[in-house]
């Protein structure tokens, strides 16, 4: 047999109804390896912290060569279900909601950067999502809960350094969705955030974005203190539409430059900065 795929014998004439229809299954060894792992790990077999059999015990319960192990380890370790220990073994992992969107966060930054449509996309899930984040912080945050919050807005109001300030904001964000105390909303929460840091930054950096981004937390802050759900979500909306406003005419004018086209105007009392009716709102 080879060690590379495993050929599956066609279901008898009676079982499949339709005599020499059915095609002949071709898989890999180490996909059968791996499903069978993975059918063990999920009935508790090996519950996180347990270590799997060694190369050589699997080689023989499977009858299969090395390589087929190894792959269908290795799969398993890019899964983020277990990790390889060289020379100890492979040790089964505990996921979690924020370890599972991890595995997936390079591709996410590899097609956000490709695509302005799906960064769009994602700008507009993160708007309806932490709407609907800031009306439940609103109606549900504890006393400990709103001094979370309070400590977050400090720490955040503090923050003179400039990359100080954005890590700061994005904390308060993630304290908000900590109020939720639903692990899968604070991991996504986070890959958002993670998500689109690489193409917020500058934007938060802009000359007066900070005072305007501050007063924005503190009235969202305010607004969930007050158990005012609708008036949170409305200044959450406000603040996310001016950032995405903003990154979006950055975004215009790097692009004009890089092909050789002039840049929108700036006024010349706010190098650096459009105009905007909502700065102030």
């Amino acid at each position: 047999m080879s060690d590379d795929y495993l050929t599956r014998s066609p279901k008898h004439p009676l079982e499949t109804g339709t005599p020499g229809a059915e095609p002949i299954a071709r898989r890999k060894l180490c996909r059968e390896v791996l499903d069978r792992l993975l059918a063990r790990i999920r009935a508790g077999e090996f519950p996180p912290g347990a270590w799997l059999p060694s190369e050589r015990e699997l080689m023989q319960a499977y009858r299969v060569g090395r390589p087929a192990v190894r792959e269908a380890l290795q799969s398993l370790e890019r899964m983020g279900l277990l990790t390889i220990v060289h020379g100890e073994g492979a040790r089964v992992l505990a996921l979690t909601a924020e370890s599972i969107i991890e595995q997936i966060s390079d591709t996410a930054l590899h097609l956000l950067s490709g695509s302005q449509d799906l960064l769009d996309n994602l700008q507009d899930a993160r708007l309806m999502f932490e709407s609907a984040l800031v009306r439940h912080a609103a109606e549900h945050a504890t006393r400990a809960d709103i001094e979370m919050l309070r400590e977050a807005l400090e720490t955040h109001r503090a923050s003179v350094d400039p990359q100080r300030f954005f890590e700061t904001d994005m904390a308060f964000h993630r304290a908000i969705a900590v109020v939720s105390r639903n692990p899968i909303l604070v991991a996504v929460s986070q890959a958002m955030l993670q998500w689109l840091e690489n193409f917020h930054q500058e934007s938060v950096r802009a000359p007066g974005a900070e005072r305007a981004t501050l007063a924005d937390h503190v009235r969202i802050f305010e607004c969930i203190a007050a158990r005012d759900p609708e008036g949170a979500a409305t200044v959450i909306s406000r603040h996310l539409t001016r950032v995405r406003r903003r990154y979006g005419t950055e975004a215009r004018s790097a692009g004009d430059a890089a092909i050789g086209e002039p840049a929108t105007p700036r006024r010349r009392d706010s190098p650096g900065v459009r105009p905007s009716p909502a700065r102030t709102g």
